[in-house]
C-alpha cells in the first residue's frame, strides 16, 4: 500500500510487536511503520476493531502506540530511534494514565 519513494539512506532500526522494522533516520514512527507495511496501530476501547493512521499530524489519535512502555503515544509525533520497542495500543487507559503531551 505505501511505499518509499526513496531508499533507505541513513537506517534507523525499531521492533514492533516483536517484528523488526528498518526505517529512515528522521522519519515519524508512523511513517516507518506504514513503509513496513503496518497499518493497524491500535485496537479500540471496546471491541476487536484496529485502527492506523488518518490525518499524519496530530489531530485525530488514531495513531495511538505504545513506545518503550509509555502509552497513548501518537507514532504521527514521535520520531524513531535506533532500538525503540513499539506496541499495538490496546483498550482503555488504566486508571490515572494520562496522554502524553
Amino acid at each position: 500500500m505505501f511505499k518509499r519513494i526513496q531508499p533507505v539512506d541513513k537506517p534507523v532500526h525499531l521492533v514492533f510487536e516483536e517484528q523488526p522494522i528498518t526505517a529512515c533516520e528522521g522519519d515519524s514512527v508512523a511513517a516507518a511503520l506504514l513503509a513496513a507495511g503496518v497499518t493497524a496501530f491500535r485496537q479500540v476501547a471496546r471491541g476487536d476493531a484496529l485502527r492506523g493512521p488518518y490525518c499524519m499530524i496530530g489531530n485525530c489519535y488514531e495513531c495511538r502506540v505504545e513506545i518503550d512502555g509509555k502509552p497513548n503515544l501518537q507514532a504521527c509525533q514521535q520520531r524513531v530511534r535506533d532500538g525503540i520497542q513499539v506496541r499495538l495500543q490496546r483498550g482503555l487507559r488504566k486508571p490515572g494514565e494520562r496522554d502524553e503531551p
